[in-house]
């Protein structure tokens, strides 16, 4: 079955946005139609990787499921591959670690209902502002840990969706000198980074566990934003 016909938005909520809409219209599909878009891939299919959305369950920093409803274990296919190269390194690096897939693909209308969740709070620096729009609307951003064979979550310091100073990466020196953290947990987060650094992905100052598959003004422009 070919995939329900995507339409354009264009995005105007600033003059020069609109001075430049035609450089910017946003290539769009509905979650509903993502198991037939071509442009997608399921995360089971990914090879190496373990899977646990943790917005589909209550343990997330909005305390309930915000994916009821939604199959959202999907990746772009430029991201898919980027992953599976990573468990591929990883299990030669590490045989005895996996990569855990906290979250993937997050469609737009949930990004906007956790940044609604956010109101009034200094906690909206973790999220993209809904007329921006998350990585993860593109299925090019994934939210993931490393677990041993036993299944035991590796310790980062904090868990995921800790949003707080001690989850950020750019202040791990200072949280290992105040004994916030320790040497252990950084070369712990150092192991998926390092991974994860090697096949194109990039990582964020404020969250461990978040990467980016390529440029972020790149994928907003040229690649399906999922509604």
């Amino acid at each position: 079955m070919l995939p329900r016909p995507a339409r354009f938005i264009m995005s105007l909520s600033s003059p020069t946005s609109r001075q430049h809409a035609q450089s910017r219209l946003i290539l769009s599909t509905p979650i509903e139609s993502i198991a037939t878009h071509r442009d997608f891939r399921r995360l089971s299919a990914i090879d190496g990787v373990d899977v646990e959305l943790r917005y589909a369950t209550t343990n997330n920093f909005v305390g309930r499921n915000m994916y009821d409803g939604y199959d959202c274990a999907w990746l772009h296919n430029d991201a898919a591959t980027a992953l599976t190269n990573v468990a591929a390194i990883l299990q030669r690096t590490h045989p005895h670690l996996r990569l855990l897939v906290l979250d993937a693909l997050r469609p737009q209308r949930v990004q906007e209902l956790m940044w609604q969740s956010l109101d009034g709070t200094d906690l909206r620096q973790y999220l993209a502002p809904p007329d921006r729009g998350s990585i993860h609307s593109f299925g090019m951003a994934v939210d993931l840990t490393l677990v041993q064979s036993s299944g035991v979550e590796l310790d980062m310091g904090t868990p995921f969706d800790d949003l707080s100073e001690h989850s950020h990466p750019a202040l791990e020196a200072k949280l290992l000198a105040s004994g916030a953290i320790t040497v252990a947990q950084i070369a712990n987060r150092q192991i998926l980074r390092d991974a994860m650094f090697a096949n194109g992905w990039k990582g964020i100052s404020t969250e461990w566990w978040h990467f980016d598959c390529g440029d972020r003004a790149l994928v907003r422009k040229t690649y399906t934003r999922v509604l």
